[in-house]
């Protein structure tokens, strides 16, 4: 008995880190962003950005797709009417200053990410 208890949980530990193995393994939106932008205090080009969920659900990690330059914050529930397929990107504009205002991953989104801007327009560049 002791012998077929210890390849249960042999056999439960190997499953557990397939698991957790396959859900790290999260596809990546690519988002085309055509100005450059402010993000986390640093300026950013226009591009493509790849935007991916961790696989608990906490975090969101923005990459420029070119230059590699990537930011991570936390996410959180957003509205229930959100598209569960529909990764957007929201900015201010304040004159010639563009700066990332929110990042909304299905139905989670970042908290207001450009407080110390003054905000005059909402833009919003979205991908699937």
């Amino acid at each position: 008995m002791r012998f077929v208890s210890g390849k249960l949980f042999l056999a439960t530990a190997v499953l557990a880190a397939a698991a957790f193995a396959a859900q790290t393994a999260k596809a990546e939106t690519r988002v085309n962003v055509p100005f450059g932008f402010i993000a986390a205090g640093q300026a950013m080009p226009a591009g493509t950005y790849a935007v991916q969920k961790d696989s608990f659900g906490n975090v969101v990690t923005l990459r420029n797709v070119r230059t590699s330059q990537s930011f991570n914050w936390l996410i959180g529930a957003g509205g229930a009417d959100y598209d569960h397929s529909k990764v957007t990107l929201s900015f201010d504009n304040a004159g010639e200053t563009h700066a990332l205002r929110t990042i909304q991953y299905g139905d989670v989104i970042t908290s207001r990410l450009d407080r110390n801007l003054v905000r005059s327009e909402h833009i919003i560049a979205s991908g699937r």
